[in-house]
């Protein structure tokens, strides 16, 4: 076994492309900028809504904190809906429909803000972020299914880190500058920003994206082969039909739903609930600063980039097995903010220096789930990949919408110190128990039902392992 795979290695590496650029490189940028818009969109609203509520503006909007909260949480009403049905429909349309469609749908929405708060209030401005949420259901499984199609095994950690870590440069991004552009034209020109700008990247990617190498027609003939025998997925691509059973009673792939879960729980609770812990504790007002709430984002969009190439390069000197690598990334991601999180709990009132610093740690250290848990979907099963993102992404994000729920219930009193460290030890051992489970039952290994008989009966193929 040890040798076939030497030989499968040795042959990849010979059909590499002599050229350091290529059409799989344009895929993969135009996914980062899909997720950068994306997520720019999601997170507009957390700033706008400040300026949009303020008394000293003109036109400013009387809405309660229960409202804002409400316009606040409506994305994710929308956005837990399609997460299982996403990864399906990512399979049989194809995923560069569906993307074009999230960031699309997204961008004409963001366009309508600003009429559906002046005249439709903020119910309209509710319907108008469900809908976002509903649209981003397709985001997340179907990057994993054209990651799986696009990006070749040898070049998956730092490239898939490339995409993902798109997400959290949006973020950044928004908080940094959503406060000039509305000190300069407006709140509404946060909306036409983002509009504008997702409605650019449809037309890029409409002209240059494709669905696969067997689709694209721009790809060269080397590059194509040299991808497809990559992945194992040489000739044309059939039509596959979702091997249910063998996903529901795989153990590895429970220990993907648990650390996925695991890690939404504590990321979530620590995005939500920080704020008002350094305020109210550490009397330290990070909303007030939008480069100190950037900050955090930055370090995990920066981090990303170190784990995806020492991924790769341990997996390529062979080092490690892709198993073990994928293990160690998810371990330095969800343990190293259990105990930063618990040191953060013991930060004297008022050092802001060190409790920016200890938060950028534990959300920067965030970034090893990237070359973690969310690229073992792809290692095990690429064929279905996204269906399997779809499936923990949809119990990962209603944890995400429990644990914030779970630290309101244990914070009766946002005053009591006792109270914040309880919430930041039940984070802390989520994340380790969540991830333990993960070290000792997920693997990397390709499994044989990754290639189940295809819809017109044809016969069932032997798999490779990765591993």
């Amino acid at each position: 076994m040890v040798e076939n795979e030497d030989v499968t290695a040795n042959k990849v590496k010979s059909l590499k492309p002599k050229s350091l650029l290529g059409i799989r490189h344009v895929q993969i940028v135009l996914l980062f900028l899909a997720m950068l818009f994306a997520f720019s969109m999601r997170v507009n609203m957390s700033m706008a809504i400040v300026v949009m509520t303020d008394e000293r503006n003109d036109n400013s909007f009387d809405w309660s904190m229960q409202t804002q909260s409400v316009i606040l949480s409506s994305f994710f009403w929308g956005y837990v809906i399609l997460q299982i049905p996403a990864g399906e429909m990512a399979a049989k349309f194809g995923g560069s429909i569906l993307i074009t469609i999230v960031v699309a749908a997204n961008s004409a929405i963001s366009l309508l803000v600003p009429f559906a708060a002046y005249y439709g209030g903020w119910q309209t401005v509710c319907a108008c972020r469900v809908f976002q949420g509903l649209t981003q259901g397709f985001l997340n499984p179907t990057i994993h299914n054209l990651i799986g199609k696009w990006v070749p095994l040898e070049e998956k950690s730092r490239l898939g880190t490339f995409i993902y870590a798109g997400s959290q440069l949006g973020t950044a991004l928004q908080l940094l500058v959503s406060g000039f552009i509305a000190d300069y034209w407006g709140w509404p020109a946060i909306f036409y920003v983002n509009g504008a700008l997702g409605g650019i990247w449809t037309i890029a990617y409409v002209i240059l994206g494709s669905d696969s190498p067997q689709k694209s027609r721009m790809i060269s003939h080397e590059e194509k082969l040299y991808i497809q025998t990559s992945l194992g997925q040489v000739g044309e691509q059939k039509r596959l039909k979702t091997p249910w059973k063998s996903i529901w009673t795989s153990l590895p792939f429970y220990a993907l739903i648990i650390t996925h879960c695991g890690h939404n729980w504590g990321f979530w609770t620590l995005m939500t609930e920080m704020p008002s812990y350094m305020k109210q504790i550490l009397e330290v007002d990070i909303k007030a600063n939008g480069a100190m709430s950037a900050l955090p984002y930055l370090a995990m969009y920066l981090l990303g980039f170190p784990f995806g190439f020492i991924s790769d390069y341990a997996i390529k000197k062979k080092w490690v097995s892709i198993s073990a690598s994928r293990k160690i990334s998810n371990t330095i991601g969800e343990w190293g903010p259990a105990f930063a999180l618990i040191g953060l709990s013991y930060v004297p009132a008022g050092n802001a220096t060190l409790v920016v610093g200890l938060l950028t740690v534990v959300v920067g250290l965030n970034a090893g789930h990237y070359t973690g848990f969310l690229l073992v979907h792809i290692d095990m099963a690429p064929n279905f990949a996204g269906t399997m993102m779809g499936i923990t992404n949809f119990f990962a994000n209603i944890i995400g919408i429990i644990a914030p729920l779970i630290a309101g219930l244990i914070l009766q009193d946002e005053t009591d110190l006792y109270q914040w460290r309880l919430v930041f030890y039940v984070s802390s051992a989520i994340y380790i128990g969540a991830n333990l489970f993960f070290i000792i039952f997920a693997t990397s290994k390709r499994q044989s039902w990754n290639e189940p008989k295809d819809i017109d009966g044809g016969t069932e193929e032997k798999t490779e392992k990765v591993v």
